[in-house]
């Protein structure tokens, strides 16, 4: 009976039942009452069976870890709470390199409290932040926030999942106080910075970022659009250091030190946690390091290893060191990950060697060497499927997309990464000491980088090599697959494989084209996407597709969430792109959309030619060689069967970026839709005056529904039957404003906002 595994798991169950279940007020009396019920167990049950020996397990499982929590929060978390919304003299000691961001740096310190306790702060400084090193003591006037809260409020987990409980923005003159020495718990920090710092030089420019984020998991130099790529294909896990990479280290170091003796064991154990510190600590490491430690340790101490065992203790310690890390979706992607390898992995692995005869002994030397390929595609194949088995469902909740493509991707290119890890960590080491020797023996990994880059951008490519869970039947076809799966497993005579496997692609075709179908109802749609604070919509006129803006604060890029959607649907393209100004709530998007979708045409207003923003725009346009046209008069796009697309010039000679931006009215037929961009009072009044509008069946209310656009006047003439309104939650312009949404209400027309319903999803039949 694995004693340990069934104790830490129950602990494990208790911890995640706090953190998700809102359970703050109840911890202690359900900890106590947990406990009773495993005395009266032992007390009633006085001989020992499994039956008995499980449920007291159990029960102390529970009961630890609800009181081990309320402890915790008390201990650790009460401290940051109490400095949340204070401004105080902070002293801390800097536990990080320094991050550079738009406004200045972030960087991780250790702030000393009222209590006993120090609490882990991210402090937003100015320039003076740049100079600071691990192990240097700070002292500043900051303003303290809460680490469970965004800045406007919203509730998050990503900073006290990472065991971060505070954040603090310093002001005025920031004291730094640095120590001869740094102290031993920053020397990882320090080796760490060091060994990127040899990759820089060692690497050239278009592999270093790549090369970085595979050996330390550092992914600041990969732009967002291979970020994606990443994404799409299943290989993000590849720049997010776990236990593939330790496995890799683990594995050269038995090479080169000999297996089963103690030395390698002691050596492993040693360079697995040093490792940890370089990788930054993250739990996807830890959990790997402490399976590791748990497997090398076991011939230490003459005790057999077991993964499931290695595996909940492995969680359990992670979660005592910070019960937070429990909303970690890292941590719960890694032990997923595992646990679906342990239970799956192996019986697909046998399957398969068995199907392909490559279960049997080999002959001869030469007979090994032609099965190792077909050895390894198979083992490959039977890791990702085990990885993903469990995997897919979190990945589903958490980030709305499934990979279609990851076994192939994984199957092209594990080889590779463990090569290039290995490779580029000696490289890396090196390059700190001898830079000019680095480079050198850097040329064939930087080829091998090269490789794995164009894999990665080849197979992200293709609309459908992920699936954006957006539309219902995709959702629905994954809870498919899985039911086909249960069905299959639990029968007692199963029936061959390829049923369910078949079953499964005929449904996922039957998916997109419904998917596909629903989307081309009517003569016309309107889709206002949901970027958070900014604007993203498409627009369907017959068979054409015209996206208007593309920008936003949502969590993932604008440009991604637009290319997603269009993917979704089997799309790879739009016909024509409509930027209404400059700003980058309606166009921070452009730069990653382009790199994922085509488009055909692009209009612009021809204002603020000095705008960072349009020259970015214009230079991703013509690297894919687009058409750009900017609109300096009425312009009419023409589609098939009485469809167009017509986008008027900034109305306005002068005034804000608001008051220059373009506007659309889009044609199907008599149904008619509305998009006038951030435009204000004096646009609204020049558009009314010159411009012989129609009524709309559509309008996308302007400016995000602010008080200053969506004038009577407009309003009064177009008449529009639906209001679609792009806005962020709990923004802090208050948008919609009120005397915009009484003039809707009075016009009588039917309001939809993407604050309280997501993506809005407009089809139009005309009469």
């Amino acid at each position: 009976m694995r004693i340990l595994a069934i104790f830490a798991f129950s602990f494990a169950a208790a911890v995640f039942a706090a953190i998700y279940g809102g359970l703050d007020a109840i911890l202690l009396p359900l900890s106590g009452a947990l406990a009773l019920a495993a005395v009266f167990t032992g007390l009633l049950c006085r001989r020992k069976s499994p039956v008995r020996t499980r449920s007291l397990l159990i029960l102390s499982g529970l009961a630890v870890g609800f009181l081990w929590t309320a402890v915790y929060a008390a201990v650790f978390f009460q401290p940051a709470r109490e400095l949340a919304g204070r401004t105080v003299r902070l002293t801390a000691t800097v536990a990080d390199w320094p991050q550079e961001g738009d406004y200045g740096y972030t960087v991780l310190v250790q702030a000393e409290t009222e209590s006993w306790t120090t609490v882990s702060a991210i402090l937003y400084v100015d320039g003076q932040g740049a100079e600071l090193r691990p192990g240097d003591r700070i002292e500043t006037v900051a303003h303290c926030t809460l680490g469970d809260r965004t800045f406007s409020g919203e509730k998050i987990t990503y900073y006290t999942a990472k065991g971060i409980f505070l954040r603090a923005q310093a002001y005025g003159r920031l004291s730094i106080a640095r120590p001869e020495h740094a102290a031993p718990q920053y020397w990882a920090a320090w080796a760490s910075r060091a060994l990127k710092d040899g990759i820089e030089a060692a690497f050239p420019e278009r592999v270093s970022g790549f090369v970085r984020a595979l050996v330390t998991g550092n992914r600041d130099s990969l732009t967002d659009e291979f970020t994606t790529s990443l994404e799409r294909t299943g290989l993000s896990h590849t720049v997010a250091v776990s236990g593939m990479h330790l496995a890799f280290l683990s594995g050269l170091l038995t090479t080169l030190l000999g297996r089963g003796r103690r030395s390698t064991a002691v050596l492993t154990i040693l360079w697995v946690v040093l490792f940890c510190g370089i990788a930054g600590n993250t739990p996807s490491v830890l959990r790997a390091a402490v399976m590791i430690l748990m497997l090398q340790a076991a011939p230490l101490l003459d005790r057999e290893r077991d993964g499931p065992t290695s595996l909940a203790l492995a969680l359990l310690l992670l979660l005592w060191v910070n019960p937070f890390s429990a909303a970690h979706i890292g941590l719960q992607l890694s032990f997923t990950a595992v646990a679906g390898i342990l239970l799956v992995s192996d019986r697909v692995q046998e399957y398969l060697l068995k199907k392909l005869y490559l279960d049997r002994r080999p002959r001869s030397r030469g007979e090994r060497l032609l099965r190792a390929a077909p050895y390894f595609a198979v083992s490959t194949l039977s890791a990702t499927l085990g990885a993903c088995i469990l995997t897919v469902p979190l990945v589903a909740v958490h980030f709305n997309i499934v990979s279609l493509i990851a076994p192939l991707s994984n199957l092209l290119t594990l080889w590779a990464i463990g090569i290039l890890f290995v490779g580029g960590l000696a490289v890396g080491a090196l390059g700190a000491v001898l830079p000019a020797a680095a480079a050198v023996a850097a040329i064939p990994f930087t080829w091998l980088a090269g490789y794995l880059q164009w894999v990665v951008e080849l197979l992200s490519r293709p609309a459908l090599a992920a699936l954006p869970l957006e539309s219902v039947y995709y959702r629905a076809w994954v809870v498919l697959i899985y039911l086909l799966l249960l069905v299959w497993l639990l029968e007692k005579r199963r029936r061959p494989v390829w049923i369910p496997v078949a079953a499964g692609g005929a449904a996922l075709v039957l998916a997109v084209v419904l998917t596909r179908a629903s989307f081309y109802v009517g003569d016309m749609a309107v889709t206002v996407l949901d970027v958070g604070q900014g604007q993203c919509v498409l627009i369907r006129t017959g068979r054409s597709l015209t996206l208007v803006d593309c920008g936003g604060d949502s969590r993932d890029n604008p440009g991604n969430v637009a290319a997603d959607y269009l993917q979704s649907l089997g799309k790879s393209g739009v016909d024509l792109l409509v930027v209404s100004h400059y700003h980058a709530d309606h166009a921070n998007g452009i730069p990653q959309l382009l790199g994922r979708i085509r488009v055909k045409e692009i209009a612009l207003p021809d204002v603020e030619a000095d705008s960072p923003l349009r020259g970015e725009i214009l230079a991703a346009a013509q690297a894919r060689h687009i058409p750009v046209r900017f609109v300096r008069e009425e312009t009419r796009f023409e589609g098939a069967e009485a469809n167009c697309v017509t986008v008027f010039p900034p109305m306005a000679e002068e005034g804000t970026a608001n008051e220059l931006g373009l506007t659309v009215l889009a044609r199907a037929g008599e149904l008619n839709a509305l998009v006038t961009g951030d435009m204000e009072q004096a646009g609204e009044l020049c558009l009314a005056e010159r411009v012989p509008l129609p009524r709309v069946e559509v309008m996308v209310a302007g400016h995000h529904g602010s008080d200053t656009s969506n004038t009577p006047e407009l309003l009064e003439i177009v008449k529009p039957e639906l209001a679609l309104i792009s806005v962020g939650l709990n923004n802090k312009y208050g948008h919609p404003g009120p005397r915009a949404m009484g003039r809707f209400y009075e016009l009588g027309a039917d309001i939809y906002r993407t604050d309280l319903y997501g993506t809005i999803e407009v089809q139009l039949k005309g009469k």
